[in-house]
């Protein structure tokens, strides 16, 4: 049988007080909820699905408002086919042939942009214009100034604006919209629920760890006991009083409770790190629990929300199946499946769209325009569309819609169900923790009371080690079942007051005994 000296017993006993003794981090369960809120992974990405939710309204709001765009474009003209319209260069008359006198061009116009002569012209000016119609019509000659228009030009500019309004598309824009806020509905609940559940397991964490600790001071202070045990043994012992058996059952009663102090320390270490993974604070620094559990008569006769952190002392008990967060989400997602058929049932009808298109052009000769250098373009459009044939794809679309809705409403009729037994579960755990702290209430005075009694006719020599170890057991069980019961309580508290936001199933199992039996004398 392994032995343990009275060193290792010291070391059990004052080594734990000693290493606490640095500077650790007080903390309070208000703190600790605060703490976790800014740290919880689950409640970030539920805010970031309120923020996606909000996107998905200005999305589908935006529908209902015209839509308009600036555009500017630039492009220079490197070769184009209107270069063959130009003019060809004029022949090179023979040498010796006299020159031709210019015609009266204040009175004439050559250009191909007018053909005609002006009144009052001679009969030789008349033919040269007929000569210089005939020229351009056949492409010779001076050509037209495409340019002005955009044919060909080297540089070229466009301001423009376009814009469009949906004026019918047949309940499609409504229907988006309905499902849009249904899921901002539904973001805005998961974020509450998500706040609600931190609340319970930051709660149950905290309660846990500060249980440990009431745990394993139980577990030292029936170790000292054993320990005062063995000293009187051996004493006795020494002087005759009593026999070599006596002495080891002593120490084997000594040598058993070890094993469970380092097992409750364990515990303890374990409760801890849980809390720290939830506040996100380092493994390895030191943590004192500021808030202790409740008081006995706090829980059994004062009010609901006695020892219960701030975010659930502050609310109601709603035990109402159709108020639970789960609940509303499916309604919520039951309003956004009945939009999406509504919208695929649009697709169906025609849709109309009025179009606008404003825009500046310019064809400069140099690369920087002048204001001047712009022309206009302004048209405005009335369009339709309508689906005549899709191969089946609307109907396709209309039934996997229609099975969604289906679906959502058996979800949602069976969670309710479900919250409803979940309810009953909830005031159930509720009661049996009351009943449990009821039950233990002045337990443990008596059996401390009974440990005395039994250890003073242990030293007198009126009784055996086997009563003096029953009363130890029964006074080490009778605390840690009241603590047990005490942390239970407040935890059920809790989660009845956060039932509404919390989702199914949700600390259901938090009133669950976790102490460990101590070991029975032989």
């Amino acid at each position: 049988m392994l032995r343990y000296s009275p060193r290792v017993i010291v070391a059990l006993l004052v080594a734990p007080a000693i290493a606490f003794a640095q500077t650790a981090r007080t903390l309070t369960l208000d703190e600790a909820l605060r703490l976790a809120e800014g740290q919880s992974e689950a409640v970030h990405i539920a805010q970031a699905g309120v923020v996606r939710a909000h996107g998905g309204q200005l999305q589908a709001f935006s529908q209902y408002l015209p839509q308009i765009n600036g555009t500017a474009t630039y492009t220079r003209t490197l070769a184009s086919q209107f270069s063959a319209l130009r003019s060809a260069p004029a022949p090179v008359p023979p040498v010796g042939t006299p020159p031709v006198p210019p015609p009266d061009t204040t009175r004439f116009f050559t250009p191909c942009t007018r053909y005609l002569a002006p009144a009052g012209a001679t009969d030789a000016e008349r033919v040269l214009a007929l000569e210089n119609f005939a020229r351009c019509s056949a492409g010779g000659g001076s050509s037209i100034d495409f340019s002005k228009v955009g044919f060909g030009a080297e540089n070229q500019y466009n301001l423009g604006l376009a814009g469009s309004l949906t004026l019918f598309s047949g309940g499609r824009v409504q229907a988006q919209n309905s499902a849009a806020n249904a899921a901002r509905r539904t973001a805005d609940i998961e974020l509450a629920a998500q706040r609600a559940k931190l609340t319970l397991d930051v709660t149950q964490s905290y309660l846990d760890a500060v249980l440990a600790d009431r745990l394993v001071a139980i577990a030292e202070s029936s170790l000292a006991q054993t320990e005062s045990v063995l000293q009187q043994t051996r004493l006795a012992r020494e002087v005759g009083n009593q026999s070599e058996f006596e002495l080891l059952r002593a120490q084997v009663t000594r040598d058993n409770q070890v094993p469970i102090v380092l097992q409750r320390r364990t515990d303890r270490d374990i409760a801890y790190l849980r809390l720290k993974q939830l506040l996100n604070l380092p493994a390895s620094g030191p943590v004192a629990l500021a808030t202790p559990l409740a008081d006995e008569k706090d829980l059994l006769g004062g009010p609901a929300t006695a020892a219960m952190p701030a975010a659930a002392a502050t609310s109601e008990p709603d035990t109402s199946a159709a108020d639970r967060a789960t609940v509303r989400q499916l309604e919520e997602g039951l309003r956004a499946q009945e939009a999406q058929r509504r919208v695929v049932l649009a697709e169906r009808y025609p849709s109309f769209t009025l179009s606008s298109s404003y825009g500046r052009l310019a064809f400069p000769t140099g690369v920087v325009p002048s204001w001047s250098n712009f022309l206009t373009s302004w048209t405005v459009s009335v369009g339709a569309s309508m689906p005549l044939f899709t191969g089946g794809r609307l109907r396709g679309d209309a039934l996997i819609a229609e099975a969604s809705v289906r679906e959502t409403r058996e979800r949602l009729q069976q969670t309710r169900e479900l919250a409803a037994l979940d309810a009953e579960q909830t005031v159930a755990q509720l009661a049996q923790a009351e009943a449990a702290l009821k039950a233990s209430a002045g337990t443990g005075e008596q059996a401390a009371k009974a440990y005395t009694i039994a250890e003073v006719r242990f030293r007198e020599g009126l009784s055996t080690q086997v009563e003096l170890n029953d009363a130890r057991l029964m006074q080490q069980q009778a605390s840690a079942n009241r603590a047990q019961a005490i942390r239970n309580l407040q935890v059920a508290r809790t989660r009845l007051a956060l039932l509404k936001d919390l989702p199914l199933g949700t600390g259901s199992a938090s009133t669950t005994n976790t102490t460990t039996q101590p070991p029975q004398p032989q």
